[in-house]
């Protein structure tokens, strides 16, 4: 399980699980729009997380950002976390 800290958006964090296929699981976001937020996360099941992350990075919405702009910075820290192990 990863825990990631979102930065300026509705949504105050995002927890998933990543399998040993690089597959993303079990994504929730805390706060933000539960129905927009809802279908992200079943959008993205199941789904390579390289993918993903280049699929919604840069996505706007307000602040410069986005719930799934910030799903793809939550990737791109969980595979620095990763390589920091």
């Amino acid at each position: 399980m990863f825990t990631y800290s979102t930065k300026g958006t509705c949504s105050r964090q995002i927890i998933f699980d990543v399998d040993s296929e690089n597959k993303m699981h079990n994504v929730k976001f805390i706060g933000g729009c539960s129905g927009n937020l809802q279908g992200v996360a079943r959008l993205v099941e199941g789904r390579d997380i390289d993918e993903i992350e280049k699929l919604l990075s840069g996505v706007k919405c307000r602040n410069n950002t986005s719930c799934p702009d910030q799903l793809s910075k939550a990737i791109e820290a969980y595979k620095k976390a990763q390589a920091d192990k």
